[in-house]
């Protein structure tokens, strides 16, 4: 089926359902640089929507919304290992990875820089990628520390903040 200029012209201005070709990751790149962000979309059981939102409300809090949206669409529950799914632009997180809210929100937007660093050609994954985004794990609980309102989010985000820098001697 041939399309039309205005089809083609439609086609590059949404977003690629997968991001996996050479073709999707510029596309994708383009449409971040001019400012796209997704309609972030959480599926899962009730309980798994409740304290995703929770989750969310502290990435609202620290300033890191509008980032996690522009690269992340999806955050899906699941039976399995907690993961970021590249293609997608989705996390896939089991019910476990979001007891926590502040534990939660710290991974949802650890993986996003992972999907940031994966448009942008960058190392994601291995020991170089692993300590870039463990880096960006504290950057964001002390971000979250002095957003915060709640002493309680305060105190999670100080101990996991200690325990990440002591394990990063290890």
């Amino acid at each position: 089926m041939i399309k039309s200029k205005d089809d083609l012209r439609k086609s590059r201005d949404r977003f690629p359902e997968r991001v996996y070709t050479l073709d999707e990751l510029r596309r994708a790149r383009d449409l971040i640089e001019r400012g796209h962000r997704h309609e972030l979309q959480v599926s899962g059981s009730r309980e798994f929507t409740k304290k995703t939102q929770e989750a969310l409300k502290l990435i609202k809090e620290a300033g890191y919304y509008d980032f996690l949206r522009t690269y992340i669409r999806e955050i899906r529950e699941i039976n399995g290992l907690s993961q970021l799914r590249e293609c997608d632009s989705a996390i896939w997180a089991n019910i476990y990875a979001v007891q926590n809210p502040v534990d939660a929100a710290r991974f949802f937007v650890q993986k996003a820089w992972q999907m940031k660093n994966y448009i942008e050609g960058k190392m994601y994954y291995g020991h170089q990628g692993e300590t870039f985004i463990a880096n960006k794990a504290i950057e964001f609980l002390k971000d979250l520390e002095k957003a915060s309102v709640s002493d309680e989010v305060k105190k999670k985000c100080r101990e996991r903040i200690k325990l990440r820098e002591e394990n990063a001697f290890l």
